[in-house]
C-alpha cells in the first residue's frame, strides 16, 4: 500500500504510522448553527404564548387578572413613547450599576486572590451584604441619596456585585499552582503573571458571573424604582398596578425581561470574542447533544 510523503514525514523509522493532524477549523458565522441554538427556546416561547392566548380566549381567567396577548400588545403599541422614555431610564440605571459592579467586583476579586488576610476580613462582610434583602435597604438609600438615579444605581450595584466577585475569585484560583511556580522561576512579575496566566484562566468563570450579574442589575434597578421614583419601568409597573391596568403591567414586565435578555446576549457576544476557544468547545458539545 502506497504511503504519501506527508505520512512518511510524520512516521518515525520502524514505528507505527502517525495519525494525520486535522487542520484547526476556523470559527465562522453559520446560519445553521445559529438556528440550531435558537429553535428550541423559540418553540418554547411560541408554546407559552399560545397557551396564554388559549387561556384568555376561553375566558378561564378574568381580564383584569390575566390580559390577553392582544391587549398587552395594544397597550404597548398605544404607549410607545411613554414606555420608551421609561425604558431608557431603567436601561441607563442598569448599565451604570452593572459597569460599576463589574469594575469593583473584579478589583475586589484580584485583591482577595493576592491577599489572604484581606480576604478573611472582607469576604464575610460581602456575604453579609448579599444576604440582606435589597428591598429592605432601598428606602435607606432614598433617604441618603434622594430620589434621583443614584439610589437605583446603588441597588443595581449591590445586586450585581456578589456573583462577579465569587466567579472572579473562583476563576483566578483555578490556575494550576505548578504553572504559577513555573512563571515565578522564569522571572515573570506578578503583573505579567496576572495578565498572561490568571486572567485568561479566570475568564470562563468570570464571564459566567457577568452574565448572571447583568440580569440581576436589571432587577436591582427596578427594585430601586419600586421604592421611590417618578420614572423608569418600576414606576410604570407600580402605576399600572395601582390602576389595575394589567395589560400595561404585562407590557412593562415583558420589556424588562427583554432588557435582561439583551444584557445577557451582549455579555455572551463579548465572551465569544474574548475566549473563542471556550465558546467553540461549548458549541461542539451542544451540537453533539
Amino acid at each position: 500500500m502506497a504511503v504519501t510523503a506527508s505520512t512518511r514525514a510524520q512516521t518515525p523509522a520502524g514505528g507505527p504510522a502517525a495519525r494525520p493532524v486535522a487542520p484547526r477549523a476556523r470559527r465562522t458565522f453559520s446560519p445553521r448553527r445559529t438556528a440550531a441554538s435558537v429553535w428550541r427556546p423559540l418553540i418554547l416561547v411560541i408554546a407559552l404564548v399560545a397557551g396564554w392566548w388559549a387561556v384568555t380566549e376561553a375566558q378561564l381567567v378574568a381580564p383584569y387578572i390575566l390580559p390577553s396577548p392582544a391587549d398587552t400588545w395594544n397597550a404597548a403599541a398605544d404607549n410607545v413613547g411613554y414606555l420608551a422614555q421609561h425604558t431608557w431610564v431603567t436601561t441607563w440605571e442598569t448599565v451604570a450599576g452593572f459597569v460599576i459592579a463589574a469594575v469593583l467586583g473584579v478589583f475586589m476579586a484580584v485583591v482577595m486572590v493576592y491577599s489572604t488576610s484581606l480576604e478573611k476580613t472582607v469576604y464575610p462582610l460581602i456575604l453579609f451584604a448579599q444576604v440582606i434583602p435589597k428591598i429592605a435597604v432601598a428606602p435607606l438609600f432614598i433617604v441618603w441619596l434622594g430620589f434621583g438615579p443614584s439610589p437605583k444605581i446603588l441597588v443595581a450595584v449591590l445586586m450585581a456585585f456578589f456573583p462577579i466577585v465569587i466567579s472572579g475569585l473562583a476563576g483566578m484560583r483555578s490556575v494550576d499552582p505548578e504553572i504559577l511556580e513555573l512563571t515565578s522561576t522564569m522571572g515573570a512579575s506578578r503583573f505579567k503573571t496576572f495578565c498572561k496566566v490568571r486572567l485568561p484562566a479566570a475568564l470562563p468563570q468570570l464571564m459566567s458571573g457577568l452574565k448572571v450579574a447583568a440580569t440581576l442589575a436589571v432587577t436591582g434597578a427596578v427594585v430601586g424604582e419600586f421604592v421611590g421614583a417618578n420614572e423608569g419601568l418600576g414606576y410604570v409597573i407600580l402605576q399600572a398596578n395601582g390602576n389595575i391596568d394589567t395589560a400595561m403591567l404585562f407590557a412593562a414586565l415583558i420589556i424588562m425581561s427583554m432588557l435582561g435578555i439583551l444584557m445577557f446576549a451582549i455579555i455572551e457576544i463579548a465572551e465569544r470574542l474574548l475566549i473563542p476557544w471556550h465558546s467553540s468547545r461549548r458549541i461542539v458539545n451542544s451540537a453533539a447533544v
